[in-house]
């Protein structure tokens, strides 16, 4: 019977246990520890809130965590709280698929100003993730920079930009709500280093800009390629650049009422320039050309105007002690999900940000069939197992945050829910350890 611990119950981790199951049926016990007493990860902090659908994948996770050979450990650090070494001892593997929360630096001068943020960060205050609740962005006029040009800059841009009314049923955070609701940004700029036919952004969401009440998207038709480039794009990519295209109808328009939202691209971060109070007034950018669809800086730069910014260029694994790591690649180092005897990666924490929430699910099987392989072909020492890590959490007096827990906190973060959302979350972690009760 193989003792499984997971660390990370995000879609990574879940879909390792799914797979676990699959294979050994009611032979594995696992256990999925996270730092936070909630579950669900990028699920929970991470995807949108105006994106509900998405969110509500979440239910097939739930069908795992309910599993009688599954349990959900919350409020658990690892690294700090108990070490990879301690449950190496008490399991027969460890799943590390703690994702990727840390933003990747911009590293540029000025980047320390104050009103820039980067993605990881801004997106955890909208959603509520505790450790970025207390960001306090100023929304106060001006103009929002957004760099990136993936799915995370449209969602910053189309959260930045959207009115109170357009945030019926999602699930964003009153702090934020209540902030974005009085903002009075006049421009909203989506800066890329490439051009129009390298974005990374998917048809569905970058149409979704089309349809603000608030907010009017533009492209300069100068910077689009000629129309017959666009057969060679795959079939996804040409409805996005389709996209484009129909902002650049827009482009020069200006209408009372609606924050335009400006598509820049060719253009690479270059400096950030604060002002007297030590916050961001504008941003230097290097005009580039593409040499074979990369940017290439041509040494011309010009000044945008800036009261905002907010970085969306990636993210990073969080080291943790005896791990080896890829600083490099902002993941933890591994050759296919193998990290050393014993551990193991799955999804972010593996291959880096990349993928959908979809993409996480082979990774997950292909990463239980590698432990079953390394099971099979060596002779482990018995381990502790479950009993293992119920008795260091009670020796380090850790309060541990079980499912039927964590279902009294979700009952709680619905019933305080506004009248046109399906929750209000906590954003403190000792609000909601208490609500369980």
């Amino acid at each position: 019977m193989p003792d499984i611990a997971i660390v990370g119950s995000g879609p990574a981790g879940y879909y390792a246990a799914e797979a676990a199951q699959k294979l050994w049926g009611d032979a594995v016990r696992i256990d999925m520890i996270d730092r936070l007493p909630v579950p669900y990860g990028l699920i929970r902090s991470g995807v949108a809130p105006d994106h509900q659908s998405i969110k509500a994948v979440s239910r097939r996770y739930e069908t795992t965590a309910l599993s009688g050979n599954v349990r959900f450990c919350g409020n658990i650090d690892i690294g700090r709280d108990i070490t990879i070494g301690d449950l190496s001892q008490c399991y027969d593997a460890v799943v590390l698929a703690t994702g990727a929360p840390s933003d990747r630096p911009l590293s540029l001068p000025g980047d320390t100003s104050g009103n820039v943020f980067g993605s990881a960060a801004f997106v955890g205050w909208y959603n509520g993730h505790p450790d970025f609740a207390a960001l306090d962005p100023d929304l106060a006029g001006g103009t929002a920079v957004v760099i990136g040009m993936g799915n995370v800059a449209l969602d910053v841009a189309r959260i930045l930009a959207k009115t109170r009314d357009e945030f019926a049923g999602s699930d964003i955070v009153g702090h934020a709500l209540d902030r974005l609701s009085k903002s009075a940004l006049g421009r909203i700029v989506i800066l890329g280093r490439r051009g129009p036919h390298q974005i990374m952004m998917t048809p569905k969401e970058l149409g979704e800009l089309g349809h603000l009440t608030g907010a009017i998207p533009r492209v300069d038709p100068a910077d689009l390629p000629p129309i017959a480039d666009d057969a060679a794009l795959e079939p996804g990519e040409r409805k996005s650049v389709a996209h484009l295209r129909a902002f650049a109808e827009n482009h020069g328009r200006n209408e009372a009422g609606r924050v335009p939202i400006d598509f820049v691209f060719c253009a690479a971060p270059h400096a950030i320039i604060a002002g007297a109070d030590g916050k961001i007034e504008a941003i230097d950018v290097e005009q580039t050309r593409l040499v074979d669809g990369q940017p290439i800086g041509t040494g011309v730069v010009r000044r945008i105007p800036a009261a905002l910014l907010v970085s969306c260029i990636g993210y990073r694994t969080t080291p943790i002690p005896d791990v080896p790591f890829d600083d490099r690649a902002g993941r933890f180092a591994n050759v296919d999900g193998f990290i050393q005897p014993g551990l193991y990666c799955v999804g972010w924490a593996r291959r880096g940000p990349s993928g959908t929430i979809g993409t996480n699910r082979p990774d997950g099987y292909a990463v239980i069939d590698r432990i079953a392989a390394d099971l099979a072909a060596s002779d482990l020492p018995v381990r502790t197992g479950l009993r293992g890590l119920d008795t260091l959490a009670q020796a380090r007096g850790l309060d541990v945050v079980s499912f039927e827990d964590w279902k009294r906190i979700e009952a709680a973060e619905t019933g305080r829910a506004r009248t046109d959302a399906p929750r209000e979350k906590f954003v403190v972690i000792g609000d909601m350890i208490a609500a369980r009760s």
